[in-house]
């Protein structure tokens, strides 16, 4: 697999590099599943000067062939969906179902794009002078980086490379290294649809020759990462000295909000299901909830029942609903979070550790604990995994105020039948995103981000292509 692709710099694929090779991991089986080139520092500066290049002649390409470009490569994933979606299964472990989704999702971002593509309009604004006018245009920012995570390695490619390319900038993408062969795939099909060499790049391998020589690159005009708060905080750092613009995707902690009004059923069928996919690996997944006391004992144990009833097991098997973490030091983090939770008194109502019988791979059972402080670990931070921490509420007051006591502000989510509640929810919640009887935020069509140490900018929807567009003023006296 990685030995067909490797690396892509100025249009060509490079299975062999001074950077040497490693190893990706099945997380199901803790197995290798084969070996990548790691980019040199050659390769990384080669595909940096690649993108410049490429970028006079992107730029100027019409909107409407930079629209027809994202629409075949989208025509072309949808060819290799099911072998991309056994791609993703074996390198982030999630059930294959949900990899399936998730290259369906990015799917769509390369159709909106190729529509965004023919809409980045300007304005007239009447000048004062007479015979004079205004003329507001909209430029591509230059050569972007993308760097992403492992836990979606598509989608997160998707959302940062398709509203790029739409707005005429050149990339570089440096995807995960658990996770090279699904970015490898995805830019295949870039290659399949006719982009021009140099227009997208991809390189994979360690900090010192992706990340510094990408950061230090005054040709480097752009920055898209989905990662963790720590790393988005050093990466602005790292920016400073070429002022490159900045979008983030950073951590979360989504508070869930269940009020006694809301329908037990109907919440916990969503609740459980979205907790629980990717193994809790998800950064806008919920992971303190906050249950009316009227509602919460019941919801308690309905939430238990469910989670004790999925079935662990390799991704590949359609009848697996969560699969592994994505390595041991994921694991450990998760029996950190156990361990605490039981020194505050906290109640393990179902999971709490590796599963029996499971000697394979980066298995934990899904976890769900009641009866904790809010500076506990599962609540007070990002646990990225599969515990739910479930406490109750009395008054919309309290909630609210002990939702938003965190420095971070991703997404969140409300429960209630009466629209008034629902509206005071969107208002008192601080997040970037908010659902409402619903997690369903990540849509093409959607700006997708957060706010506090969650990041800035936006992926996705008409708000997505911004960052990668500069704003020209021209004052025009005829």
């Amino acid at each position: 697999m990685y030995g067909s692709f490797g690396l892509f710099i100025n249009g060509r694929w490079r299975s062999k590099s001074g950077g040497g090779e490693f190893e990706v991991v099945d997380p199901a089986t803790g197995e290798a599943i084969g070996v990548s080139p790691a980019a040199s520092l050659a390769d990384v500066e080669e595909a940096i000067a690649a993108a410049e290049a490429a970028l006079k002649t992107w730029r100027a390409t019409s909107a409407w062939s930079r629209a027809d470009m994202l629409h075949a490569c989208a025509t072309a994933m949808q060819s290799r969906s099911e072998e991309a979606a056994r791609r993703i299964t074996l390198e982030t472990g999630k059930p294959i179902a949900q990899a399936r989704r998730e290259w369906s999702l990015s799917i769509d971002q390369f159709r909106w794009y190729a529509e965004e593509a023919r809409r980045i309009y300007g304005r007239i604004v009447e000048a004062r002078a007479p015979g004079g006018r205004i003329e507001v245009t909209h430029e591509p920012v230059g050569v972007a980086a993308a760097f992403t995570a492992w836990n979606f390695p598509a989608i997160l490619i998707a959302r940062k490379v398709a509203p790029a390319l739409a707005a005429g900038c050149t990339t570089i993408v440096r995807p995960s290294r658990e996770a090279p062969g699904s970015a490898m795939l995805l830019i295949d099909c870039l290659r399949e649809a006719g982009l021009p060499a140099g227009v997208v790049n991809l390189v994979v391998g360690p900090t010192s020759t992706t990340y510094d020589p990408i950061m230090a690159s005054a040709t480097v005009r752009k920055i898209s990462l989905t990662g963790s708060t720590a790393v988005g905080q050093q990466m602005i750092r790292d920016s400073a000295a070429t002022l490159k613009r900045l979008t983030m995707e950073l951590g979360g902690n989504a508070p869930v909000i269940v009020f006694d009004d809301a329908d037990l059923e109907a919440t916990l069928n969503l609740c459980v299901p979205v907790k629980f996919a990717n193994a809790g690996q998800v950064c806008v997944t919920g992971d303190r909830f906050y249950v009316q006391r009227p509602l919460h004992d019941r919801f308690v144990a309905g939430f238990a029942a469910r989670a004790k009833a999925l079935k662990l097991g390799h991704g590949l098997d359609e009848a697996t609903q969560m699969g592994p973490l994505i390595n041991q030091r994921r694991v450990d983090a998760m029996e950190a979070i156990v361990a605490d939770a039981k020194q505050r008194g906290g109640k393990i109502e179902t999971g709490g550790g590796r599963p029996q019988g499971q000697n394979k791979g980066f298995f934990f059972e899904p976890t769900v604990i009641s009866g904790l402080p809010d500076d506990a670990k599962a609540i007070a931070g990002e646990n990225f995994g599969p515990i739910a921490a479930i406490t109750p509420f009395d008054a919309a007051d309290e909630v609210y105020t002990r939702a938003n006591a965190t420095e971070l502000g991703l997404a969140s989510y409300v429960f209630t039948r009466n629209p008034a509640r629902m509206r005071e929810a969107v208002a008192r919640i601080e997040a970037g995103m908010v659902g409402v009887n619903s997690f369903a935020l990540a849509a093409a069509e959607a700006p997708f981000g957060g706010i506090k140490a969650s990041g800035m900018g936006r992926e996705g929807g008409a708000e997505g292509i911004r960052d990668y567009l500069n704003v020209k003023l021209a004052q025009v006296t005829l």
